[in-house]
């Protein structure tokens, strides 16, 4: 029986893409960029290349934070400080909290009937004001921020963290839902707790990594929530 919920936050329950698109349209634009969808693209795959090698353990948070800039700046022929840079798009990322839709009601249902724990990659400022503009603090027993738990998903060093503040909390018992496989799916695998992939409507094929469970939305969640 489940009585303990992990929930990602980031495009599980607020739609970072949205924020992201604007913060980073925001950004680029002010550091003389001119922003098209392939622009935000390349920005998107430095992005994802640097975060992927943190869950690697091959980069250190504060490295992928520059370095994404570093070599997007580099592939369009500009030279400005990467640190000034990554300052101004934090403040902006930190301003956009756009729900998935349906996220704030499963909240809703999901609270008082399971503890519900945020598990978060994301950087401690931009997900502070994120979730305080959302307004979704009061639903969770906790909110563990990997930058605050000195590591990060899918380390099982950052869940041995959240347990050890998690009052009386089992990990047969526990269930992580996440949009990604290598950092909130595999994370749980790790550490040794149950899985399911929210998909968003997406389809997978999957290899090395498997979920226990894959919901496409909420309503199928809810659905294995009553069996499990």
């Amino acid at each position: 029986m489940i009585k303990n919920i992990f929930l990602d936050l980031d495009d599980t329950i607020l739609d970072f893409h949205k924020g992201e698109r604007e913060a980073i349209t925001d950004t680029l634009s002010h550091f003389g960029v001119n922003v098209n969808d392939d622009v935000i693209a390349r920005y998107r795959s430095f992005n994802r290349a640097c975060w992927e090698a943190l869950e690697r353990g091959e980069m250190k948070r504060d490295d992928v934070l520059t370095k994404r800039f570093e070599l997007f700046f580099d592939s369009v022929g500009e030279k400005v400080s990467a640190k000034a840079v990554q300052a101004y798009y934090e403040i902006r990322l930190s301003e956009g909290a756009y729900f998935i839709e349906g996220a704030e009601e499963l909240l809703r249902c999901l609270s008082g009937k399971y503890r519900l724990y945020i598990a978060s990659n994301g950087t401690a400022f931009v997900q502070d004001r994120r979730i305080k503009k959302s307004g979704i603090a009061k639903y969770f027993d906790g909110i563990f921020i990997s930058e605050r738990m000195g590591a990060h998903k899918p380390s099982s060093d950052f869940f041995d963290a959240c347990f050890a503040l998690m009052k009386d909390a089992v990990r047969e018992e526990t269930l992580i839902v996440g949009d990604s496989l290598t950092s909130d799916i595999l994370g749980g695998m790790n550490a040794g707790i149950h899985t399911c992939h929210y998909t968003n409507g997406r389809e997978f094929t999957y290899t090395d990594i498997k979920p226990e469970h894959s919901a496409r939305n909420f309503d199928e969640l809810l659905e294995i929530l009553d069996k499990i």
